[in-house]
């Protein structure tokens, strides 16, 4: 059966044809024939036709300021349009892949899996039990593309699904193409770049539109899937709770002073309002389907208990409803619960105190309807909701606070200070003993709703956890019940967190803890001190009934987007690895149960990647069942924007999530042979080295503000959190986003490759093997993730391309970099091949072809982008092409950083 009626070659080749007409007709005939001659000029030195990209300078320098800034806007829609054609292909393949029964690690390779390796319906269970997938969604890097751009792009997304999908007349097909050149136009004519910078409810309600739209709708489906594939080999296994969404939009405060109190006041009530309403909007529906005449069925104890205890609470709303509805005993039911709904935030009585009472009411339901031999009914319909209430609850998505540690050692001092503690001249053990102290006594020690005359950090931070005291209260423990320190380096860091929840009445030992404290390891130091941060938080008394309340459960968040911008590539992934590993054996050593939260970036970079290779990749004695992780940027959109790719991924985590758990359960871990680790111990510290000395070199920060468009980014509208930490123009100082975003412009992604050559050569020079590189790239998930996540930066990287930017480096700095950069890309990439054995640093074709797609299209953008950086004053129209040229070349690459 063929499924579809349209090609990817198709929907890029019609798609570029209507957006020429749209340019031409919006433009001139001019700007279109201008646009011809770059796109012609770049794809055919692409392929061999032309010797030089002079043809390509030499039409852009014919241009003038209208014509650059129409060449911008056409390359930038354009790069809009193939990322739809590329979406559409990706849910051509799941949907032939469904077809056909060939689904690659879907719910039904998962089940097999478990049959090959003999688990029996017992350890079905247990795997079930103890996983736990928490996708966390970040605020940063907000998406290059305006809010008002996505609505157009799902228009146009939803008409080339129609026509691929659907069987229309040829009129109906003629209304869709009218339709797609007017929206087509309107994407034109819609400004491209912000006039202002988003600000954190903005991103908030970004992140919302993915959890309210997209996953609201599928995650019922990924559950439903799991239990009927279950049902044909461990019918009596019960399928739990798997999946929960968490953000940080709103809440994230490190670095960004926008995030206030009422900023997550307005997120959580937000977030509760939409997902209420999206339950009374389910409820209603299914009164549509729960028609059945009282005189066929028998409701069932527990259904008539409940519809009992409803009327009792509402008895005129429960007669009303049983005027219009006689002998409908499921939808009085129904009614009355959608007015349970409504008054959850409400000063009138009656409504359900938590999601647990809706969930209850569901089950009561679904019974009720088996009972009665309407099985396919409860399953279809009741069971999909109970799903979809246990995984988003009544906030949609639980916050994660988080602040920079220093903070907090900010704020304790002060407040003790007040009490005559000098906390602050206190050494480590010092301080320790003094927050021991105060959080194991019953009376405060400070008054956070009243701290008197401190500095505005420590007003700021003693609000927060007023607040948190409040919204505990008002929306649930679980709506927010995480507080992360950034740059945790001391033990003392989380300790402090706890004081101040403890003062809160957020925590109150040892009896209740409401707050799981995470300390986020992201330096060198922090890594290497793990046991002696961690092991001293699990001696401390406090910290210890702290983590009791909690289950035992420690959280801990590793940073790979710092690791990598301080470590380089190879070394960090190395040293997280291991630090991994180090973390699993305190942990139990203490018999702590550890939750590892992955701060991954959305770039390879930073830590970004393939995530169903990234979590099979983790050390097996790491996987507990329960997984953290970070969502980023054009992540989230290209995860999670459309429903079938969205429910695609969540299958694949769940496949990654329960083969790794299975594994760690089913036998003894592995031990990584000696060779391997020595080939890394070896080759990481190498990569640190060459990586650390390029940096600093006399003259790199000048070298990198001339080479790449920096400066450009740092003013774009592109987040609400300032672009570095200080105002100071250092390596250190400036965030991992702008810090790749800029490299990546510049097609030059040095954070993902620099110094892998150099480590891998060390190795070699010192008697290794190539041989055992490429027995550890077969055989050794970790080290073959490591370098196909290299290879993906290497392939996106264009050292001609690049070479155009160095060229805009003072000549010594040229000289004394590019050289060296460019030779370390050229000797990995041949390296990569030798281990891989491949003719194509990239593993996957797919990539290639997209890849190949997009570079002649990319190409006339970058060299627009660097003859635009030459200018030493630019007009405002230039300012605004150059502008335009960042969110083009990020569409192109796919990537902001």
């Amino acid at each position: 059966m063929d499924l579809h009626h349209r090609t990817v070659r198709q929907d890029v080749r019609e798609l570029g044809a209507l957006l020429g007409d749209v340019l031409a007709e919006q433009s001139s005939t001019e700007a279109f024939e201008a646009v011809e001659e770059l796109r012609t000029a770049a794809i055919d030195y692409r392929d061999g036709t032309l010797p030089t990209r002079e043809p390509l300078r030499t039409a852009l320098g014919s241009l003038d300021s209208d014509l650059e800034g129409a060449a911008a806007r056409a390359f930038t829609a354009y790069f809009e349009l193939i990322n739809i054609a590329e979406e559409r292909e990706r849910v051509r393949a799941i949907r032939r892949d469904e077809q056909e029964g060939r689904i690659e690690d879907g719910q039904t390779e998962t089940v097999a899996s478990l049959i090959d390796r003999d688990a029996d319906a017992e350890t079905v269970q247990r795997v079930l039990d103890d996983v736990l997938i928490e996708p966390t969604f970040t605020a940063h890097p907000t998406e290059a593309r305006r809010k008002t751009i996505k609505a157009k792009l799902r228009t146009i997304t939803q008409l080339i699904e129609a026509l691929d999908e659907r069987r229309l007349t040829d009129a109906e097909r003629r209304t869709s193409w009218d339709r797609l050149e007017a929206e087509v136009t309107s994407l034109w004519q819609t400004p491209q770049v912000r006039d202002r910078a988003p600000d954190p409810e903005d991103e908030a309600r970004n992140v919302q539109w993915y959890l309210e739209n997209t996953l609201f709708d599928v995650v019922g489906d990924v559950y439903a899937d799991l239990e009927e594939t279950l049902a044909e080999s461990y019918p009596e296994v019960d399928v739990p709770k798997l999946f929960e969404f968490r953000s940080w939009a709103g809440s994230d405060r490190d670095g960004n002073p926008a995030v206030t109190v009422d900023v997550t006041s307005e997120t959580l009530d937000r977030q509760r309002s939409v997902v209420l309403s999206k339950y009374r909007d389910e409820l209603k529906r299914l009164s549509g389907i729960l028609s059945q005449d009282a005189a066929w069925i028998t409701p069932g104890e527990r259904f008539e208990a409940s519809l009992v205890a409803d009327r009792e609470r509402f008895p005129e709303i429960a007669n009303t409803t049983q005027e219009r509805y006689p002998h409908e005993f499921y939808r009085q039911k129904l009614k009355l619960m959608r007015e349970r709904l409504e008054r959850v935030d409400d000063v009138r009585p009656g409504g359900y105190g938590d999601a647990d009472e809706l969930v209850d009411d569901l089950e009561a339901i679904a019974e009720s309807l088996r009972l009665n031999d309407a099985e396919s009914i409860a399953n279809a319909y009741v069971d999909p909701l109970i799903r979809k209430v246990e995984t988003f609850g009544f906030a949609l998505a639980s916050l994660d606070l988080r602040d920079h540690q220093k903070n907090h050692t900010q704020t304790v001092g002060e407040l003790l200070e007040r009490q005559g503690v000098e906390y602050r001249d206190l050494d480590e053990d010092g301080r320790i003993e003094t927050l021991t102290e105060a959080i194991m006594q019953d009376a405060d020690v400070v008054d956070l709703a009243d701290p008197g005359d401190v500095s505005d950090t420590t007003a700021r931070v003693c609000e927060r956890f007023e607040a948190l005291h409040r919204w505990q209260r008002e929306y649930g423990a679980d709506a927010i019940d995480t507080y992360c320190i950034s740059m945790t380096e001391e033990p003392s860091h989380v300790l402090e967190v706890l004081f101040l929840a403890d003062q809160a009445g957020v925590v109150s030992l040892p009896g209740y803890s409401g707050l799981d404290v995470v300390p986020l390891l992201e330096t060198e130091r922090a890594l290497d001190g793990a046991r002696r941060i961690m092991g001293t938080l699990f001696e401390n008394e406090a910290y210890a009934a702290a983590l009791a309340c909690r289950g035992d459960t420690q959280e801990i968040m590793l940073g790979y987007s710092d690791s990598n911008k301080e470590n380089g590539f190879l070394a960090a992934n190395w040293s997280l690895y291991r630090n991994q590993r180090r973390l699993a054996d305190i942990t139990d050593e203490f018999g702590v149960r550890m939750r590892l939260f992955h701060g991954r970036g959305g770039s390879i970079s930073r830590g970004g990647g393939p995530m169903h290779e990234a979590m099979l990749a983790l050390p097996i004695d790491t996987v507990t069942g329960e997984i953290k992780f970070t969502e980023q940027g054009e992540a989230i959109a290209e995860k999670y924007g459309n429903p079938r790719i969205a429910e695609r991924n969540l299958e694949r985590m769940l496949d990654a999530q329960m083969r790794a758990r299975h594994q760690a359960i089913d036998g003894p871990v592995k031990e990584t042979p000696d060779a391997w680790t020595e080939a890394m111990g070896r080759m990481a510290p190498a990569a640190r080295t060459a990586y650390t000395d390029l940096l600093e070199t006399d003259g790199f920060i000048p070298y990198f503000e001339t080479a790449t468009p920096i400066t450009v980014i740092e003013d774009l509208n592109l987040g609400s959190r300032p672009a570095s930490r200080s105002g100071e123009r250092t390596v250190e100082d400036l965030r991992a986003i702008p810090w790749v975003f800029s490299w990546t412009q510049a097609r030059c992604i040095v954070p993902g490759w620099y110094g892998l050559a150099t480590g891998i050569d060390a190795y070699l020079d010192d008697g290794g093997s190539m041989e055992t590189l490429r027995t550890m790239y077969e055989r050794w998930p970790f080290f073959r993730t490591t370098l196909d996540n290299a290879a993906q930066a290497m392939a996106k990287t264009d050292m001609e391309i690049a070479e155009e930017y160095a060229n805009l480096a003072p000549a010594d700095l040229r000289e004394r970099f590019f050289p060296r950069i460019r030779a370390e890309h050229e000797r990995a990439v041949e390296l990569v091949l030798e281990i891989t054995e491949r003719d194509d640093p990239l593993r996957r074709p797919w990539f290639r072809e997209s890849l190949d797609r997009r570079n002649p299209y990319v190409d006339p953008l970058n060299y627009l982008q660097t003859r635009l950086l030459a200018r030493d004053e630019r007009t405002p129209s230039e300012e605004r092409t150059l502008r335009l040229t960042v969110k083009g070349i990020a569409a192109g690459m796919k990537s902001t950083g």
